[in-house]
């Protein structure tokens, strides 16, 4: 008898959802006690290798080594409470049969690196960000003023049974 697979998109939204909030509350509670930079935020992140981290005046910084790749291959864009990183990959594939002797540099597509850059704490009209020699280095510096958003009254009404 035939066994059916069963995939429970309920339950893998689910624990993408409770992943989320794990690392918000993961990321205020380290923010509270200072930097711990044996913290990983973003584990799940191997390619391209980046360093992130905030100056003693508050701005997040992201650098990305991106040897091989060109600027107008890059994208970057904020979206909520994110800033989005993509970039296409640079064809560097010889023509005709090859033989390796050694292979390392295989480079490959970023496809919508999400790094967690709060709205209402970062002034995204005054983000630099550079090419350099194959470094990408983004400089978000904090909102001069934090604004805080008043929240919406919920009226309660009594209901007579």
């Amino acid at each position: 008898m035939k066994e059916n697979f069963v995939i429970d998109l309920g339950q893998i939204l689910d624990e993408v959802f409770e992943a989320t909030r794990n690392f918000g509350e993961s990321f205020q509670e380290e923010m509270k006690r200072g930097w711990n930079e044996k913290v990983d935020f973003y584990p799940s992140y191997s390619y391209p290798p980046v360093n992130v981290y905030i100056t003693a005046d508050k701005s997040m910084v992201l650098e990305f080594a991106l040897a091989g790749f060109r600027e107008e291959d890059l994208d970057l864009r904020f979206q909520g409470d994110y800033m989005i990183f993509s970039a296409e990959s640079p064809n560097l594939e010889p023509e005709g049969e090859v033989h390796y002797f050694k292979r390392r540099l295989k480079l490959k597509a970023i496809e919508a690196q999400r790094y967690f850059v709060p709205e209402d704490k970062y002034d995204r009209e005054k983000v630099k960000a550079t090419f350099i020699n194959g470094v990408l280095r983004v400089v978000i510096p904090p909102n001069e003023i934090i604004e805080t958003k008043d929240g919406i009254k919920i009226e309660i009404v009594r209901e007579d049974a």
